[in-house]
Order: structure tokens, then C-alpha cells, then sequence
């Protein structure tokens, strides 16, 4: 791991390039925020402005994207699984029955199989270790077939992959490798229609655009969407996007550190969602030239930033509260003044963390059932 401007690693597990907001790409060409708005129970989810959480920061205002209610379900990843899953069935015959395959930590499983249902269709979905048996009995009542490997996110994905080999079968996946881009690729379009909310939601709040959005990151999906959207918008100046990820999982900080794409071996961690070693290869360019900065928490650290956000009534799980946590260890702590300027953080800045996902989707510990 590397930190910037002359800091020691050890201080934080961190890297930064502030070049990144000069990077440029072309916007996302696909109209699918009119899809999602024909979808049975959509509606734009709460932008919350938290004012303790810009004191505890230190800048203007915070806002939180709170996905935990995103269309009936408990996590954005079903605006990416819809659309993948609609581009998937519109290059089949009318009335043709498919199986859509894929591998989950949860919440990414459950928005397939729902689709599935929502579209006729059958859904499997392979399921890592270390998934909480409320992510996966959700999946399983969502009609999909549940199967629990011995093994990581990685080898499920692997063992997925193989599966969409059968007949009639679509492997709906949202990490990319050589070969297989289409469909991750849907699925990051799918995510810009949160990234359209937030930019409608700050507007209607009167509030400054954002200097610093924070997103979890695990194949970097998300992120990807995240930078697709903020470096492609002409005029004005560009945020600082700081993504986090768990330490036992930093792929994207290890390889951003490293200058090449890499893997690492996935560890335990609450933060199943981001329980990925391996970036993918579709986002990894993205990443590389437009991510500002990368951090990696601890489960201490999401579990600690969960239950202040629940205090402020927003019902995040560890993976949604990772954005918190990582603008807390960015922004504050010992050699926050360095990480700040890298980031171009002021007094004044309006920052945008991304919960990803709620309480229901992932459950945190220590916290009171029900």
C-alpha cells in the first residue's frame, strides 16, 4: 500500500492520485433512467443530509445516497441487474424461457432473481462463504435456486460462468474478464441512474455540486459508474472520487498502488459485498485514470460507521457504511491535512457518501434484532 505526499504507509492503507480530476471520458450513451422509471416500484432513493457528519468531517455538508429500500428491495444493485437482465432478454426470441446465472455476495443475487421472476424467467445463483443466511434466504425467496459453495466470491463466479455453459442459460455477472464485457458493461449503465438522482436531489436542495464522492468498492462496478458519470460532465469542476474497500479485500487500492491490475486473496470480512479480490478488468481502466484516491477500512471501522449512520436513521449495512468510514479515515486522524489537500477538501465542500446497501440486506453486528 502507498500514501501520498511523502506519508508512510503505515499511517493509513491509502493511495492517491489528484490528476484524476483532470481525466476526461465519453458519458454513459444509454437512456436508462426512463427504463427503471417503468419498473413496478421505482422511485428516486432519499439524498439525507446529515449536518453532524459535516461537523465530524469537517466540511460544508454531507449528503447520503440511502439505497436501503431501492424498489422494494435492500441495495442499489438491482438498477444494474434490470437493465442487464432487460438487454440479456431483448436478444432472445418473444416468450423464450432462460436461466440467468450468477454469483453473489447477496445483494447483487437477490436483484437477478428478482428480475427473473419480475420477467418469467428461472434464476441460480452461486454464493460464497461468509454470505449472511439473511442474504441468502432473501435470494431463495425470491423463487432463485441457492447454491452455497465452500469457497470465495472469485470461485463462485468461476463456478457460475461454467454453470451458463448449459443450455438456454445467461451468466448475468457483474464483473468483467477478456471475453465476457457485455454484460457488466449493462450493469454499470444500469447504476447511472443514481448518479442522475443525486445530481436532481442536490439541485432541488439548493446545495453546491459535489467536491468528494465516496463509493464502496468490490469489482469496482459502482466506481466505475461513478467516474463514467462525473468525468464526463463538460464544464465546472470535477469532484474527488475516493473509493473504499475492506482490508481484507483491497484489490482496487492494491492495484491502483501497484500501476497494473492485480489480485488479492479475499479474506473474512462483514462487508460481503465487498468481499472481491479480483477488479474488473472493464472497470479497471476507469479506475486507474479517474479515481482520485482509494482507501481500505477495517470491519471495526464499518461496524463503528453503521451504527452512527442508523442514529441518524439511515438503516445501513456494513457495506453501505463503508462510505463513512472511509471519508472518516481520509478526512480526520493523523495525516488528514496531507489526504485533504490531495483531495481538495475544504471547509466548504459538499461530499456525497453512497450507502450501498441497508440493514435488512446484510445485518451488523452488535446491533439489536429485528
Amino acid at each position: 500500500m502507498t500514501a501520498p505526499l511523502g506519508l508512510p504507509a503505515s499511517l493509513l492503507p491509502w493511495f492517491a492520485r489528484p490528476a484524476a480530476r483532470a481525466w476526461a471520458c465519453t458519458p454513459a450513451t444509454a437512456d436508462v433512467r426512463a427504463f427503471h422509471a417503468g419498473l413496478p416500484g421505482y422511485s428516486p432513493t432519499p439524498l439525507a443530509e446529515v449536518p453532524a457528519l459535516a461537523a465530524l468531517l469537517g466540511v460544508g455538508q454531507v449528503f447520503v445516497k440511502d439505497e436501503s429500500a431501492r424498489m422494494g428491495l435492500a441495495a442499489f444493485k438491482v438498477l444494474g441487474a434490470s437493465w442487464a437482465v432487460h438487454q440479456v432478454l431483448s436478444r432472445h426470441p418473444a416468450g423464450a424461457e432462460l436461466l440467468l446465472v450468477t454469483a453473489s455476495d447477496g445483494n447483487h443475487g437477490r436483484a437477478v432473481a428478482r428480475m427473473a421472476r419480475l420477467f418469467g424467467q428461472r434464476a441460480h445463483v452461486f454464493v460464497p462463504s461468509g454470505v449472511h443466511p439473511v442474504a441468502i434466504a432473501a435470494i431463495v425467496a425470491e423463487g432463485a435456486r441457492v447454491t452455497e459453495i465452500a469457497g470465495t466470491y472469485d470461485d463462485a463466479v468461476r463456478l457460475a460462468a461454467a454453470a451458463a455453459h448449459e443450455p438456454s442459460a445467461e451468466l448475468v455477472q457483474d464483473t468483467a474478464w477478456p471475453g465476457y464485457e457485455q454484460v457488466p458493461g449493462w450493469i454499470v449503465e444500469g447504476y447511472a441512474t443514481l448518479f442522475a438522482e443525486i445530481d436532481a436531489q442536490l439541485a432541488d436542495a439548493g446545495a453546491a455540486g459535489p467536491g468528494l464522492v465516496v463509493v464502496p468498492a468490490g469489482v469496482g462496478s459502482l466506481a466505475q459508474a461513478a467516474v463514467s458519470h462525473y468525468r464526463s460532465r463538460p464544464g465546472g469542476p470535477a469532484p474527488a472520487l475516493l473509493s473504499v474497500e475492506s482490508e481484507s479485500a483491497a484489490g482496487v487500492l492494491v492495484s491502483l498502488a501497484k500501476g497494473e491490475l492485480v489480485s488479492v486473496p479475499a479474506g473474512a470480512t462483514v462487508m460481503a459485498g465487498l468481499n472481491c479480490g479480483t477488479p474488473s478488468i472493464l472497470a479497471w481502466p476507469f479506475l486507474r485514470d479517474g479515481l482520485d484516491a482509494a482507501v481500505s477500512i477495517t470491519d471495526g471501522d464499518s461496524i463503528a460507521a453503521a451504527h452512527e449512520l442508523a442514529g441518524h436513521g439511515i438503516p445501513a449495512g456494513p457495506c453501505g457504511a463503508a462510505s463513512l468510514a472511509g471519508a472518516r479515515a481520509a478526512l480526520t486522524g493523523e495525516g488528514a491535512d496531507a489526504r485533504r489537500a490531495a483531495l481538495a477538501i475544504g471547509p466548504d465542500t459538499t461530499v456525497v457518501l453512497l450507502s450501498t446497501e441497508g440493514a435488512a440486506a446484510n445485518p451488523v453486528p452488535g446491533s439489536p434484532p429485528g
